[in-house]
């Protein structure tokens, strides 16, 4: 994964790749089959790593707030960067990203979702989820397209607020 985050998605190519792990090509291949299966272990976990600190009782507010801090830390810019051009790469060939296509919206929404507590409806509780992830990334898109953390982090403090108290 550390490597996958320091080198741009074009420059992600078995031969250096292995090179810097010290195994063979082979290895890697047989290990992942393809780079784009290869892609999608790194993002399951990095989803792992984001969801890991979600207490599923903790509140839709907590859970939310807990995702915006660790995906808009300045120390994990190159993984979302990576992130998101996988998941454009995706769209483009859903067939070789099936995998990561089925988890890269579920995840975050069973875990927004469950957050809610079981006196949420499960409809009502996963459009919300839909909404906050949806809020969530296209502020951490404009964080990381901009650089303007004190305009993108207000916008998504006066948010994460109107989860804690909703109208």
């Amino acid at each position: 994964m550390d490597y996958a985050t320091e080198h741009q998605f074009s420059e992600l190519t078995w031969r250096p790749l292995a090179a810097a792990l010290g195994v063979s090509t082979t290895t890697l291949v047989h290990r992942f089959g393809s780079k784009e299966q290869m892609l999608e272990a790194i993002f399951a976990r990095l989803q792992e790593r984001t969801l890991v600190t979600i207490d599923p009782g903790a509140g839709l507010a907590t859970a939310a707030r807990a995702i915006w801090q660790q995906s808009s830390d300045p120390g994990r810019g190159a993984e979302f960067r990576l992130f998101f051009a996988v998941y454009g790469q995706a769209l483009q060939a859903p067939e070789l990203f099936a995998a990561f296509l089925d988890h890269v919206v579920a995840n975050a929404l069973d875990a927004l979702t469950e957050a809610q507590g079981p006196d949420i409806a499960r409809v009502a509780a996963a459009r919300t989820a839909t909404l906050v992830v949806a809020f969530l990334r296209g502020l951490l898109l404009d964080l990381l397209a901009t650089g303007e953390r004190a305009r993108v982090d207000g916008a998504a403090q006066a948010f994460l607020a109107s989860l804690e108290h909703p109208a």
